[in-house]
């Protein structure tokens, strides 16, 4: 991808209400949102360990063809321990917990819980990169964290805290570190090549399910064989170049704030598909969640250091690797 100056990367962004920014933005929202119920849907058929290598198989395969046609360039061979190291810790981790989470988590649910992430990231790099936040950015992390506790918490038969829900917490913290790891690397790779190189590492550590995989397959529902077969190109392949597209034509930061209502869509999409409907404590503490997200994401801006050149700061904005993992 070629670099631009920063001023020519300014005049060729537009509006997020440009006709082609929407329609990829939207499409981009979509398919993120249907990965909670894409998961569940696979579950019925298979093993969470199987889905998962299935789904990146696929997805590795398609992106490989991707890199291919396009010439891809490859990472530096200096690199390519980092390249797995992220893979692991973003997409290997993420995915086992969101994975492993949702066989007791409905898919709306889970994704209120994934709408976490930017409040671990705060705290993460407020103590790793010296980022800092405004008191609304914090009062959006205590009320982001108030609902967790809601949606984490079972009424059936009193109220206790759902094991699933917390490995989907850990999925969303995986996340979060991963996003602050990568920071560095998004300095010298684009989000999509980035994206790419992390899904192809953190595939090689799913092989350890492939005796799984090889045993299920063949008895498996098609349905649910198509669902992860869907999981695979859309969610985490197709929405990968989606994503690239929208973001060469509008900010990233205007295109996070469009993101924010994912959580509401992950709800729609789990009743339409699976005719799931959340329990009135989980809708409660979602909607806190969002609210405490919005803070965060509107009003708990990062401050720039004088020193930073302004397109670093642009590029710092969590949203590169967000796909991969979904």
């Amino acid at each position: 991808m070629s670099r631009l100056h920063p001023s020519s990367q300014t005049m060729q962004r537009r509006s997020p209400r440009d006709v082609p920014s929407l329609v990829a933005l939207s499409l981009t929202l979509v398919l993120w949102a249907s990965a909670f119920a894409g998961i569940r849907a696979g579950l019925t058929g298979y093993s969470a360990g199987a889905l998962i290598l299935l789904r990146f198989l696929i997805a590795s395969g398609a992106l490989l063809i991707y890199a291919l046609v396009t010439r891809m360039r490859m990472p530096d061979r200096r690199d390519i321990p980092a390249m797995i190291l992220l893979g692991f810790i973003g997409i290997t981790v993420y995915q086992l917990g969101l994975t492993y989470g949702e066989t007791s988590v409905s898919a709306g649910t889970a994704g209120l819980l994934i709408a976490t992430v930017p409040c671990f990231t705060v705290i993460l790099a407020t103590v790793f990169l010296g980022e800092h936040f405004s008191v609304w950015g914090w009062v959006g992390l205590l009320v982001s964290f108030t609902g967790v506790t809601l949606i984490s918490l079972n009424g059936n038969g009193g109220l206790h805290f759902t094991p699933g829900a917390l490995l989907i917490l850990l999925a969303s913290f995986s996340e979060s570190v991963y996003f602050v790891v990568q920071k560095r690397y998004l300095r010298k790779y684009s989000g999509l090549e980035l994206a790419t190189y992390n899904l192809w590492g953190g595939t090689l550590f799913m092989l350890i399910f492939l005796p799984t995989l090889w045993q299920e397959l063949p008895h498996a529902p098609l349905g649910a064989t198509l669902a992860i077969v869907f999981l695979g190109l859309f969610p985490a392949a197709v929405a990968n170049l989606v994503w690239t597209f929208a973001l060469s034509r509008t900010s990233a930061s205007a295109a996070i704030s469009f993101l924010n209502i994912s959580p509401v869509f992950s709800l729609i999409i789990a009743w339409l598909w699976l005719r799931e409907v959340p329990s009135a404590l989980a809708l409660g503490g979602g909607l806190v969640v969002i609210l405490g997200v919005l803070l965060i994401n509107l009003k708990g801006k990062v401050s720039v250091r004088a020193e930073q050149p302004a397109e670093l700061a642009e590029a710092e904005v969590p949203s590169q690797e967000i796909s991969a993992s979904l």
